[in-house]
């Protein structure tokens, strides 16, 4: 058989280059360098572990239902690609910053835009809230300059470990949610709830497959920030609750250690807890 013939017809050995060979030359060059890498550690995979016909038929059924799972309100698709780190591992590629500047982690399912913005210091719950708490710390760039007008969008679940936007029936909307903006000397101030650990969405196909993998579904404790200023880079993050039981198993891999924040007891104040941390931005290219 010649070259082209091992092209031309798919055989074991050669089933890279023959299914490769039918992109055309026409094919964006973006897209077409990103197919090729598809189908070459694809095909590497399934002859590494010698992928049976019955466990082929199972994965297909496995990503049906995880197709049939999504609606307006649900993305399992997003919940696989979390519980897979591929999620994390992509943020990470695309928000390389120099040392010292706060470090990005997922976005998660649950932010909504439109959150009401709030004058420094007001509170963000508006139903529960027996653990209150004080959120407060700078925003400032490389230098320790502080970043005036830097927008702070926050958000956390409830103290039953729901968002708003999974109860809306039960929590009012906006609860646990507020935009913020940086005066002049760069300080951030807020009160809310101290957040707590929660399971992400487990009744799915991803569900069942952390179950037969030996896996927990749960997230610790945080609080989501979007920290945006003109002429520095987006900072999408979270600050993890210090000592939460699922700091070193979170179920989507979100947690870094330099996210990770203390909380601390306050006696005699106007809430429970106080935590402090400061956001550094890297200045845009």
């Amino acid at each position: 058989m010649n070259e082209q013939a091992k092209i031309d017809y798919f055989t074991e050995d050669g089933s890279v280059a023959a299914v490769n060979a039918r992109i055309s030359g026409d094919t964006h060059d973006r897209l077409a360098d990103v197919m090729r890498s598809l189908v070459h550690h694809l095909h590497a995979f399934i002859k590494d572990v010698e992928l049976t016909q019955e466990e082929w038929g199972v994965a297909i059924d496995f990503l049906t239902r995880t197709g049939q799972m999504c609606d307006e309100n649900r993305q399992e698709y997003i919940l696989l690609s979390d519980v897979l780190g591929a999620s994390m591992l992509v943020d990470a590629i695309n928000n390389r910053r120099p040392t010292g500047a706060t470090e990005n982690t997922v976005l998660g399912p649950f932010h909504v835009d439109g959150a009401p913005e709030y004058a420094m210091g007001e509170n963000i719950t508006k139903q529960g809230g027996r653990e209150t708490c004080l959120f407060e710390g700078h925003v400032k760039d490389l230098d320790g300059n502080p970043v005036e007008g830097a927008r702070i969008d926050v958000w956390c679940d409830s103290e039953d470990g729901f968002y708003d936007v999974q109860q809306p029936d039960v929590q009012p909307r906006h609860n646990n949610r507020g935009v913020f903006t940086t005066g002049p000397d760069g300080r951030y101030w807020f009160r809310g709830i101290k957040p707590v650990s929660y399971p992400i969405p487990d009744d799915g196909p991803v569900g069942q497959m952390l179950t037969k993998l030996g896996r927990h579904p749960y997230r610790p404790a945080h609080m989501h920030f979007i920290v945006s200023a003109p002429g520095f880079d987006t900072v999408v993050t979270h600050t993890f609750v210090a000592g939460d039981d699922y700091l070193t198993s979170d179920a989507v891999f979100g947690v870094k250690e330099s996210l990770i924040a203390s909380y601390e007891p306050v006696e005699d104040g106007e809430t429970k807890w106080r935590t402090a941390y400061d956001f550094v931005l890297h200045r845009s290219e």
